[in-house]
């Protein structure tokens, strides 16, 4: 293969493209020229804190919010210039239901069919086989105004589905959610990128990047601080060491614990104890020996790998708390 050949064949693999794509509202630079490409077939994670410019972003990229400056590129379609072209490859969940109400559920995902000139006899039979895996078909024909979050979330990817986009931007999709439907839908989402569909990402749930996806770009206050995959972005923080320990109880424990040679630092989880520290060798004798003095029992201990939570933490300098944190202004500039 020449030179020119594989160039274009590298150029063909990039589903998105972003080149010093900004966003400025009055007051707030909401996204600083930031770059990046996703990869057709990826699943690729943008994680970051609410108001960190997620939704911003993906607003700029699938055409809903004009760029102050900046290019972004659905396949080789400038989303600017070519938006229509642009918009023919993509499906959009945004964060919140959009959805409507007063309609049924087999007449909202045909009418999103109807939108994207999908043919009648395609569209009733597409919306059949999205809907049955989705666990909606037998709901078919109640009122979306009768389904919890979880569902009307379920509803929504069925819908940007029904022109079978190639790619799929999905906005804080399990935000909101409970514990089984939050589950559904990370299920749904390797489903659909184990099928081809490049997946578009962005979550404040760190846990969720972790186990979802294969590159994770970090934004925080508009900027990326990073772009690598899960494993990668961990490896960053192996300097330091974990070591999990729970005891018989807790109260008054922590403060102690911190006095211990080598200790570094002592977070609580639970009702267990996350020790970090340079020596781990050195520190597993100084454990039991602080149980014993302190007439406590080991009820387990263990060393843990850094977390994508600790890599978050050391790029940004958040704690993990930061991440649940409520929206900043952004969105109400958005939505005037």
């Amino acid at each position: 293969m020449n030179v020119a050949a594989a160039k274009r064949v590298k150029y063909i693999e990039v589903a998105i493209k972003v080149h010093d794509l900004t966003k400025h509202f009055p007051n707030i630079l909401a996204v600083d020229h930031i770059n990046f490409e996703v990869y057709r077939g990826e699943l690729f994670g943008f994680l970051g804190p609410n108001g960190a410019g997620k939704t911003t972003t993906i607003n700029m990229i699938t055409g809903i919010t004009k760029p102050t400056s900046g290019t972004a590129f659905i396949l080789d379609h400038n989303v600017i210039k070519d938006p229509i072209r642009a918009k023919e490859h993509i499906g959009v969940v945004p964060d919140v239901p959009n959805v409507y109400d007063e309609m049924t559920a087999w007449d909202n995902i045909n009418f999103n069919a109807k939108l994207h000139g999908v043919p009648t006899e395609k569209r009733i039979n597409r919306a059949r086989e999205l809907l049955e895996p989705f666990g909606l078909y037998d709901r078919r024909n109640d009122r979306v105004g009768t389904f919890s979050r979880g569902m009307k979330k379920r509803l929504m990817i069925a819908a940007v589905l029904i022109h079978e986009p190639e790619i799929l931007f999905l906005d804080e999709p399990t935000t909101g959610l409970d514990v089984q439907s939050s589950r559904h839908i990370r299920t749904m989402i390797k489903e659909l990128n184990g099928q081809g569909t490049t997946v578009f990402l962005t979550t404040h749930y760190i846990e969720e990047a972790d186990q979802l996806c294969q590159r994770i770009a970090i934004i925080d206050r508009g900027k990326i601080i990073t772009i690598d995959n899960p494993e990668k972005l961990k490896a960053m923080v192996q300097v330091e060491h974990m070591i999990e320990v729970s005891f018989d109880r807790i109260d008054g424990i922590a403060n102690n614990l911190k006095g211990l040679k080598h200790v570094n630092e002592v977070v609580a989880t639970g009702d267990k104890f996350r020790l970090y520290t340079e020596e781990i060798s050195a520190t597993l004798p100084l454990i039991f020996d602080f149980a014993k003095k302190n007439h406590l029992k080991v009820i387990s201990v263990n060393t843990l790998k850094p977390t994508l939570e600790d890599a978050f933490v050391k790029l940004t300098g958040l704690r993990p708390e930061i991440m649940d944190m409520e929206k900043d202004n952004i969105r109400s500039h958005e939505a005037k």
